[in-house]
């Protein structure tokens, strides 16, 4: 069962936290990271993409001349491909990239995720994270106090508006909580700060 330590706001250790091992203690999974990570910037795609074929150009109704007899190639219409002006062979429609995961995979993705943040020592732990009133400044100071100065993640247990005030112009720092985590945030930062509360929550849907 995996232990950390657990920190105050000020970074002073409060006491250590045991970890649930079906969460935050098996062997991380590759191949189902890999695919959570992919279905995540898939998921971000607009597959707005298009360009005109020669059915969508202007133009080109009349056969610009007869069949035989010219000495030319025949041609049917002045926008077929090999025209300036005429439709684009096999550009790219309009789409979904999206596609869907067994629910099983999702859950193994995020606990592998969790689990690869243990061993790699990227997870603190907070008792508490709270402010009385929107202040990045505060915010900022309680990171420096972790020692974190790269890209975080922040995992609250649920939506706290004056913390989201707080942090969300911090580059490199993202506050969601618990029940909106993904893979793609977990793997995408240095380290992971989760308080108390938000691993209690994480444990109880996943474990």
């Amino acid at each position: 069962m995996p232990k950390v330590t657990v920190y105050n706001q000020n970074g002073q250790t409060v006491g250590e936290m045991d970890l649930k091992d079906e969460v935050f203690g098996i062997e991380p999974n590759p191949h189902v990271l890999h695919q959570a990570v992919v279905l995540y910037q898939a998921s971000l795609r607009q597959g707005t993409h298009a360009t005109r074929n020669r059915a969508l150009v202007r133009g080109g109704g009349k056969k610009p001349w007869r069949q035989k007899g010219t000495g030319r190639a025949r041609q049917g219409s002045i926008r077929a491909p090999q025209w300036v002006g005429g439709g684009v062979v096999f550009g790219p429609t309009p789409r979904s990239y999206t596609f869907t995961m067994p629910k099983k995979m999702r859950r193994l993705a995020i606990r592998s995720a969790f689990s690869s943040k243990v061993k790699e020592n990227e997870l603190l732990v907070l008792d508490t994270l709270s402010l009385e009133k929107p202040k990045t400044k505060e915010f900022v100071q309680i990171l420096k106090n972790l020692n974190v100065n790269r890209k975080a993640l922040v995992i609250i247990g649920e939506k706290n508006e004056t913390l989201s005030l707080s942090a969300r112009n911090i580059p490199g720092v993202k506050l969601v909580p618990a029940t909106g985590v993904n893979v793609y945030d977990l793997l995408n930062v240095d380290r992971v700060v989760m308080t108390k509360d938000a691993v209690n929550k994480v444990e109880e849907v996943f474990a």
